[in-house]
């Protein structure tokens, strides 16, 4: 591991069920346990999962022509296992693309399934971390 490859963010409570996330570049994000409006972290991880794949297929079909329409629903079911312990079951990312007619429009209809595809199995680091199941390490350091 090296410096270049670490990524981190700081978890910070802000107020009763309110907190923000800063990130290494100064960006922030607040969110919530689920009062009011505000995402919640889980939420924030179906975002993220969808977030990331279409970073990835935008970049791929987005060189050939600008969508009409680009829309990610990411879905998935909170349930508790027979532990007793919460998690996500039968997670979806499903994208709604269209292109203008023309040459770049279907060179980028044409890319789009393969796009998804690509995304899926090699490029997205978030929805491939969750398939893999990456341990998480926790503890108390103050």
């Amino acid at each position: 591991m090296t410096a270049e490859s670490l990524r981190s963010v700081t978890v910070e409570r802000i107020g009763p069920g309110l907190f923000s996330a800063t990130n290494a570049r100064g960006g922030t994000i607040t969110f919530s346990t689920g009062s009011g409006e505000g995402f919640t972290p889980v939420e924030l991880l179906l975002a993220a999962i969808g977030g990331c794949s279409a970073a990835d297929v935008e970049v791929a079909t987005s060189r050939h022509a600008e969508p009409d329409v680009f829309s990610v629903d990411v879905r998935g079911h909170k349930v508790q296992d027979e532990g007793g312990g919460n998690l996500m079951t039968d997670l979806e990312v499903a994208f709604t693309v269209g292109f203008p007619e023309g040459e770049g429009g279907d060179r980028a209809r044409a890319i789009l399934p393969r796009a998804v595809k690509t995304s899926h199995d090699k490029l997205c680091t978030v929805s491939r971390t969750v398939e893999a199941g990456a341990p998480v390490v926790t503890k108390v350091v103050g």
